[in-house]
């Protein structure tokens, strides 16, 4: 599984475009925690009006449905961006030098292969439910409360694409770091051993411990 990682950054274009791309990422993240709390209090609402007042919110799982590329997709892109998704190191995590980044670079090569033919399906799955001369330009909709589905659909190839250009500076880096041998490449996730990731965290928490001391210690 995945570890802490760490992404480095310097002036040259390639970082420029990877810091660029990070803050829509971070948006894009934000959005989904945002829809996640809002779950949480859309929940609350509907158990305290059923209890209390007999009168849950119309719609409850309807709206869960549309939430869940908001929770699932959105923000895959950036937990890539940090090398936070779960993957096998036992043969990775043995490997350095371009070597590492070989097997780095087939293997991102893997998935964007793979994220481009679910761009392609996804856009497909979209364009079945979306129709300009429909109510609310949408052929389907929700059981219940009949909330059109495009929207949701949509953000599934939205969200893919993001994470496709994610993969693509990837693999500029990992080719870059091969063709020139060196050991800290930029704008590729570096994964951290558990010493250099406890140090980190370690220093982290004696930061917070350092700010909220009183000025007179």
């Amino acid at each position: 599984m995945a570890g802490a990682s760490s992404v480095l950054e310097d002036g040259t274009v390639l970082s420029r475009i990877d810091r660029h791309l990070y803050r829509l990422e971070a948006v894009f993240a934000l959005v989904g925690g945002l829809a996640v709390f809002a779950l949480m209090l859309l929940a609350v609402v509907s158990v305290g009006g059923r209890n209390f007042l007999n009168h849950p919110i119309p719609g409850y799982v309807d709206w869960i449905e549309q939430a869940m590329p908001l929770i699932a997709f959105i923000g895959i892109a950036y937990c890539q961006r940090l090398g936070g998704h779960i993957r096998m190191d036992m043969v990775v995590g043995r490997l350095e030098g371009r070597s590492l980044w070989a097997a780095e670079f087939i293997g991102t090569f893997a998935i964007l292969a793979l994220m481009l033919l679910m761009v392609w399906g996804s856009w497909a799955h979209f364009e079945r439910s979306f129709d300009w001369g429909e109510p609310f330009w949408s052929r389907d909709s929700s059981l219940d409360i009949r909330l059109p589905l495009w929207p949701a659909k949509l953000l599934v190839p939205l969200a893919f694409a993001v994470l496709g250009l994610r993969l693509s500076i990837q693999l500029w880096g990992y080719a870059r770091a091969f063709l020139s041998g060196t050991g800290q490449p930029v704008a590729v996730p570096l994964i951290e051993d558990v010493s250099t990731t406890a140090a980190r965290e370690a220093e982290g928490v004696s930061g917070l411990e350092n700010d909220a001391a009183p000025v007179g210690e």
